[in-house]
């Protein structure tokens, strides 16, 4: 199933498009569809980097060094 989503262009963009004819829908479609997944790849990025972030253990690098030589 379709749905029709309908957008205003400035006039001499759309006389620039007459111009130059290419399958404009399919260009679009095609856009629309690339931006979508390059939007919710950075949602699923920042969701996983806020996971990490909660995960990440803090510690006290000297502290450890002078332990393990003490070993």
């Amino acid at each position: 199933m379709s749905a029709t989503y309908t957008v205003r262009l400035p006039r001499k963009l759309k006389d620039k498009m007459d111009k130059n004819p290419q399958d404009w829908s399919g260009e679009i479609r095609n856009f629309l569809q690339e931006r979508i997944k390059q939007i919710e790849l950075l949602e699923a990025i920042s969701q996983i980097e806020s996971r990490a972030e909660k995960r990440k253990t803090k510690a006290n690098s000297v502290t450890l060094t002078r332990e393990d030589r003490e070993r």
